[in-house]
């Protein structure tokens, strides 16, 4: 077969330095944006340093093996411009929240190894693919070790919104007892929504807005609210804004 005829060392070593040197570079970067609380945080800066680092380490490899001439170079251009496109469209905006750009970025660096594969670059494909999968597994104890640092920085602003699902029959009865435990716990409520969810429930949502909050006290209150006999689920998200 001719991708096992492909194979060469010295350039599968070059790619493996490439793809480290943009994994630890994309951390460096990615590990400043996650501490800030930015959207794009640690994963998708790697994600995307690695994936950019593999096409052009794939492109280089073609042009080495067949020389400018071969179109599948050309190819590689058009997969690199339409990955942006399935990307963008996997990231949604919901109630001012990001959601979906680890997935973007993913798809991105999942380009470039069935790029790698199509050209029978069999282990620059392999060696692409547990990047990737090091950036979705290994690093995600570190950011939800960060995400739940409190933030205080003055440049940075952060929403905490706290979601209820309840009964819609209990309305007034679960907003007095949001209110009350929100209260207590010092996180006074500067905007509160309320919509219907299914046909028999409502979705209470409570903004905060504060510069310093440990996840940690918020999960725990998480756990008081939930005792209330007409709230089915209740949960917590922030979001910041540059």
């Amino acid at each position: 077969m001719r991708m096992w005829q492909q194979l060469d060392m010295i350039s599968l070593l070059d790619t493996l330095a490439s793809l480290l040197l943009a994994f630890v570079l994309g951390c460096l970067v990615g590990l400043e944006r996650q501490y800030r609380q930015r959207t794009a945080g640690l994963r998708t800066n790697v994600l995307v340093a690695v994936g950019a680092a593999l096409f052009v380490s794939l492109a280089q490899r073609i042009y080495d093996l067949y020389g400018g001439s071969y179109n599948v170079v050309h190819v590689v251009a058009y997969i690199v411009s339409g990955i942006g496109f399935l990307g963008a469209g996997v990231i949604m905006r919901e109630s001012g929240n990001i959601r979906g750009i680890n997935t973007a970025a993913t798809l991105w660096g999942v380009a470039a190894v069935g790029a790698a594969s199509g050209a029978g670059l069999a282990m620059e494909a392999v060696l692409g693919a547990l990047f990737v999968l090091a950036a979705n597994t290994l690093l995600r104890p570190l950011v939800n070790q960060i995400n739940r640092r409190p933030v205080d920085n003055t440049d940075t602003e952060v929403t905490y919104r706290v979601t209820a699902l309840a009964e819609r029959g209990y309305q007034k009865e679960v907003l007095h007892w949001l209110e009350e435990m929100m209260e207590q716990a010092n996180y006074p409520l500067s905007e509160l929504d309320i919509e219907p969810f299914g046909e028999q429930d409502l979705e209470i949502s409570a903004v905060l807005l504060a510069t310093s909050i440990d996840g940690n006290e918020l999960d725990a209150l998480m756990v008081k609210l939930a005792i209330h006999p007409h709230i089915k689920q209740v949960f917590w998200r922030a979001s910041t804004t540059d």
